[in-house]
Order: C-alpha cells, then structure tokens, then sequence
C-alpha cells in the first residue's frame, strides 16, 4: 500500500503544503481501512463517499463519515467531522500531537483547517471517487 503524505505548516500567507509518496507501515494500513470504513458508513448514509480518521499516539481518537447532508458543504466534509471529533474526545482545539488519514485528497477549505487545527501531517489515499481536490 502505498500512501501520500502531506504536511502542512500554517503560515501568515496561508498553508504550504508538501507532498511525498511512500510505503505504508502496518499500523499505518490499519488507520487507512478505518478511514475506508467511515466512507462505507456515509456510502451506506446516503452521503458522498469520503471517509477520514484523526490518530493520536497510535490510536484513533477522531472518526469522520462524510456528513454533508446531515451538516451542509464544508462543514459536513469528512476530515472537518473528524477533527472537530478529535478536538471533543482530547478536549483541546490544538491536534498538533495528531496525524490524519483520508480516502482521498482534501479540499483546500479542509487542509486550511487541518493547518490551524495544527494537525502534524495528512496522509491520504489515491481514491477514484477524488471530486475535484486540488491537484
């Protein structure tokens, strides 16, 4: 399995954004099917198919269906619902400790927030259903 790594680093002019392809670790391949199951769960939902997971010192401590229906755009988007999941279950706004898993490639509204949520890095799949995030 191979995934994309992001890392974002908040700036005064916005989010810069570096990206490296490389090889999964296991542990790694287990939070990747987790934010596949939180896609099938908003498949199943009626919802776009986008799924993502927030992982804090080896586990998952926020979950994110895509929720677009339920939330409206943006809001609803999977990796807002799980880091807004990760901010409630550590009981802080700062997820600078924390690493996130996506099925696909983030919008730029959603790696913004993930920059000011101070997420260490995003990692995300080459998923098909990708709709229109940037390139």
């Amino acid at each position: 399995m191979c995934m994309t790594r992001r890392t974002l680093i908040a700036t005064g002019l916005g989010v810069c954004v570096t990206t490296t392809a490389r090889a999964a670790s296991p542990a790694q391949q287990s939070f990747v099917v987790a934010a596949f199951r939180m896609k099938a769960q908003a498949v199943t939902a009626g919802d776009q198919p986008y799924g993502a997971v927030v992982v804090h010192s080896g586990e998952i401590v926020g979950w994110g269906p895509s929720r677009v229906r339920e939330l409206g755009e943006w809001a609803g988007h999977a990796e807002r619902v799980a880091m807004r999941d990760a901010q409630r279950r550590l009981g802080r706004d700062d997820l600078s400790a924390c690493v996130m898993y996506s099925t696909s490639r983030p919008c730029g509204v959603c790696e913004r927030a993930a920059a000011q949520a101070k997420l260490t890095r995003m990692y995300h799949g080459e998923d098909a259903t990708d709709a229109g995030a940037p390139q």
